[in-house]
């Protein structure tokens, strides 16, 4: 009994810091916008500008990555023409993927929801950019920014998954092979690979459907959740190695 209630406690302070977290976030979101002047750009003008942050890429050559411009354009431009700043689209997912942790540990069908919010948070973190894009707000500050809160996102995800039964270890690998992805990209750009090179099985949208997918099934199969934890962990450790192969050869030819 004692131990039930020091969790309902904790559930219920974290609730609260939750809410008073997003109510000072929405309160910095309108005290910080400012619409734009002029028109924003159009469609095919937003994917020439991408196309040109990312060293050339043509996305019409990938679905997956057409698509995901397509849907992150769509949700962008209200955000745009309300003046909404792209640092403060960051916070918001970062505060998305804190609650995540929050929300699994409270476990049972609390479990679903954070499976929604991983979502939220992935979504938010292509509307930042977007938004940037679609204002002219493009820093390398905001650059480094993005980067910074999505892989503390990452790490948040995987903690959801430890609070839910999956091993220490098993997170950690999962964490080490996805940082290798990730520094393997920034460290090639940096050698001059001035281009995307792959779209890769371990890419970030992966492995946010694979989090994802694994809480949704932990929240409706609660007795299992802690195997189902563990599956996704193991899930996120192998999509993430066999895109650092994928990358790792495609610098390779790009480089030599």
């Amino acid at each position: 009994m004692i131990g039930g209630n020091q969790r309902n406690v904790r559930v219920v302070v974290t609730a609260w810091l939750l809410t008073a977290t997003t109510i000072g976030l929405l309160a910095v979101t309108a005290g910080t916008a400012r619409r734009p002047v002029g028109e924003l750009p159009a469609y095919r003008e937003y994917v020439r500008h991408w196309s040109a942050l990312h060293g050339g890429y043509d996305p019409s050559g990938s679905p997956v990555v057409r698509s995901w411009l397509t849907v992150a354009y769509t949700g962008a431009r209200p955000l745009a023409g309300w003046g909404v700043r792209p640092d403060v689209l960051t916070a918001w997912g970062l505060l998305a993927s804190a609650a995540v942790v929050a929300i699994a540990a409270a476990g049972g069908r609390w479990v679903l929801l954070a499976g929604g919010i991983v979502v939220l948070s992935g979504f938010l973190d292509s509307l930042d950019g977007t938004v940037a894009v679609l204002t002219e707000r493009v820093t390398r500050f905001g650059f480094v920014l993005d980067s910074v809160v999505d892989r503390l996102s990452d790490v948040a995800y995987l903690l959801a998954l430890a609070v839910l039964g999956a091993t220490a270890s098993l997170c950690v690998a999962a964490g080490v092979a996805l940082g290798l992805l990730e520094y393997t990209r920034a460290r090639a750009g940096n050698a001059g690979m001035g281009e995307i090179g792959v779209v890769t099985l371990g890419e970030r949208g992966v492995r946010i459907a694979v989090v994802a997918g694994t809480l949704v099934s932990a929240g409706l199969w609660v007795d299992q959740a802690d195997r189902l934890a563990g599956i996704g962990a193991a899930a996120v450790l192998v999509v993430s190695g066999v895109g650092w192969g994928q990358l790792l050869l495609v610098v390779r030819r790009v480089l030599r």
